[in-house]
């Protein structure tokens, strides 16, 4: 994978480059801290265990919203449509009002829950896992809601959707 020999780790651009290749679906995970809405676009989520019910996701320790996130105790991941690319670019921009002219409402767990999502999965923060410079965060799902019925926003090889992959490369 690496012209510099077996030895040698990847640079993170060549790491970034290499785990494009794995399609993802994309996120946005949303928290309430101090009665003010915070939130980051997440690609790192997964289910961990169904007995308990648990998942996980990975955000970066240098991130603005996910220490409020952790500090609040409770999170929404929010599972984007296809036709979402805009809420993700918002939610993935360390600039602007993320929530400003955003449908939302806070759910019964005192977190925003996006609407037109595909699934809600209501959470708290049971572990955290430093791990580089991310956390490796584990949830203990509180409820799961489905939304709307619609194509997953996918991430892959740099781009959205997977109508083109066969001629991007990362």
């Amino acid at each position: 994978m690496t012209s510099r020999g077996t030895s040698a780790a990847p640079t993170p651009a060549e790491l970034r480059s290499a785990l494009g290749a794995f399609a993802s679906g994309v996120t946005v995970v949303t928290g309430i801290d101090g009665g003010e809405a915070v939130g980051f676009t997440c690609q790192a989520f997964a289910s961990v265990s169904l007995d308990p019910p648990l998942v996980l996701f990975c955000a970066d320790r240098s991130g603005r919203a996910w220490p409020r996130i952790r500090s609040a105790g409770r999170f929404c991941v929010n599972v984007l449509a296809e036709r979402q690319t805009e809420v993700c670019a918002r939610f993935g921009s360390r600039r602007g009002r993320k929530y400003d002219g955003l449908a939302w409402d806070v759910s019964r767990w005192g977190t925003p829950a996006l609407r037109d999502v595909l699934l809600h999965v209501h959470a708290e923060v049971d572990d955290v896992h430093a791990a580089g410079d991310h956390d490796v965060v584990i949830g203990r799902v509180l409820q799961v809601a489905p939304g709307a019925e619609d194509r997953p926003l996918v991430f892959y090889r740099g781009g959205f959707g997977l109508a083109d992959a066969g001629h991007r490369r990362g």
